[in-house]
């Protein structure tokens, strides 16, 4: 009997590597890896068409995928997790700027919907005070999800965001870095910052997990536990974890920064109301950890 071939993409990421290398492999399926880079390309094709039978997603992504009906099913499983304060960049020749200073601003991001800025706007909301109503957002491309109305203004289709920002046409930008002397971090320490919001939040901000196809999750269920067992192993590979754990695996691991995105995103109006965490998987992956 020919071996399942699942199509699949995600990140090199230290975690997958022995998957994409092949050292560790499944008896009953094999991923059939699609290069993306970055990641995030895959995402459109995934929500849109689902493309993959296996996809690294954001989960501000997935939510909003949810919220309009794709059939996709999440397993706990994060790809990438981070800290968010060192993502948001002003231009020190302007003068200083902080994040109570943002009201009144325009602030540049490559898309309303990113994962990124939805924590990051989170952060600026319900730490700092600041109305997110009273910024003027200029993004640069669509939303994943098509059945998503973007109200925000576009840059010219020829503009980059940090020249942008740079030629003082935007006074801040989220979900970027830059080497550039000039480009400042609007969180003045974002270290420290990140420590203390971990502090009293007690929470990872996690950024991509993965999907399946719902196709896939119902006609083949085994083979679905089987891509998680395959992630964890992965995992399991590059040693003990740091503390805090960037990458949870499980339920349990992942319910506080899940909540916490929910949260953030009904707020900023991307999703039409808070889920609870279990609503996110299906029968299978609702029992991973």
């Amino acid at each position: 009997m020919d071996r399942l071939k699942l199509r699949t993409v995600l990140g090199s990421h230290p975690h997958v590597l022995a998957l994409k290398s092949g050292e560790l492999r499944s008896e009953r399926f094999d991923l059939d890896f699609i290069e993306y880079t970055p990641t995030n390309t895959a995402f459109k094709p995934m929500v849109r068409e689902q493309a993959f039978d296996v996809c690294e997603m954001a989960i501000v992504t997935y939510l909003m995928a949810k919220a309009h009906g794709k059939p996709l099913v999440l397993l706990p499983a994060t790809m990438l997790g981070r800290f968010q304060h060192g993502y948001a960049l002003y231009n020190s020749e302007r003068g200083a700027l902080r994040p109570s200073n943002l009201e009144g601003k325009r602030v540049g991001i490559r898309s309303f919907t990113t994962t990124t800025g939805a924590w990051i706007r989170g952060i600026l909301a319900n730490d700092y005070g600041v109305n997110l109503d009273k910024i003027g957002w200029v993004t640069f491309e669509d939303p994943h999800v098509a059945d998503y109305v973007d109200t925000t203004e576009r840059a010219p289709k020829d503009r980059k965001i940090l020249q942008m920002l740079l030629d003082g046409e935007l006074d801040a930008v989220l979900g970027e870095t830059s080497n550039d002397p000039r480009l400042k971090p609007l969180f003045p320490d974002p270290a420290a910052e990140a420590a203390t919001w971990y502090a009293q939040r007690g929470v990872v901000p996690v950024n991509h997990l993965v999907v399946v196809t719902e196709a896939l999750a119902k006609s083949r269920p085994d083979i679905v536990a089987g891509v998680y067992d395959l992630l964890k192993a992965g995992k399991a590979k590059t040693g003990a974890p740091a503390l805090p754990d960037l990458l949870p695996f499980g339920i349990e691991a992942n319910r506080k920064p899940l909540e916490l995105i929910i949260d953030y995103a009904y707020q900023q109006a991307l999703i039409p109301r808070r889920y609870a965490v279990e609503e996110l998987f299906d029968d299978t992956t609702r029992r991973m950890n």
